[in-house]
């Protein structure tokens, strides 16, 4: 299929910003979609010294609608906004995010069946989802590289969920044998990567902000 990732032209760098209340809306609503590459955290700080958002994002006041593990890849949305945070993180307004994932093994009819009808995990029935196989997409190298067995084949999927659980998709797919490899968010609600690479962000104009 077709990569929606492009060469786009600049990075944004840094700065930490301060939470809004839902219930004070601001004079200047800001919306970013940030590419989060490997390895850093959806926060502005750490005590350990690992990468935070800070080191990407200069724009006072956002912070993340949502999470994204260390070890995933791709969407996170940033907003000053904090109504439009709970909008898109409350679990009421089922918002789809979707993932595009790299799994260990060739996935069949009834492992992709098992997903879309909902898998039984320790914190309960997963919610139904959508599942389909994906012609390896032309994303970006990752840094580290994935660790491949070179014994066992791997596949792609797109999964798309409705939940926000703690490492919900790579539980999923550990739960119907087929451990997560690599894992990239390509969009959440109406919002997509587009061109972005790892590292970069765009802020949205306020005509396409709104839900």
């Amino acid at each position: 299929m077709p990569s929606p990732f492009r060469f786009a032209a600049s990075y944004h760098h840094r700065k930490p910003g301060a939470r809004r209340t839902a219930n004070v809306p601001p004079a200047d609503p800001r919306l970013l979609v940030f590419n989060k590459p490997f390895g850093v955290l959806t926060q502005f700080s750490d005590e350990a010294g690992r990468a935070t958002l800070k080191d990407f994002v200069d724009v006072p006041g956002v912070y993340p609608a949502g999470r994204l593990d260390r070890d995933s890849e791709g969407l996170l949305l940033l907003t000053n906004d904090g109504r439009l945070q709970a909008r898109i993180t409350d679990p009421k307004n089922n918002m789809a995010k979707t993932y595009w994932v790299q799994v260990e093994g060739e996935p069949n009819a009834q492992q992709l069946q098992r997903l879309r009808d909902g898998v039984e995990l320790n914190d309960g029935l997963t919610l139904p989802a959508q599942a389909r196989l994906l012609e390896p997409p032309q994303l970006w190298v990752r840094d580290p590289p994935v660790r491949f067995r070179k014994s066992i084949p791997t596949a792609w999927l797109e999964l798309v969920i409705r939940e926000g659980r703690n490492r919900q998709v790579r539980r999923m797919t550990a739960a119907v044998d087929l451990p997560t490899l690599r894992l990239v968010r390509v969009q959440v609600g109406p919002w997509t990567l587009d061109d972005l690479l790892p590292g970069q962000w765009r802020e949205l104009p306020p005509s396409i902000q709104a839900l």
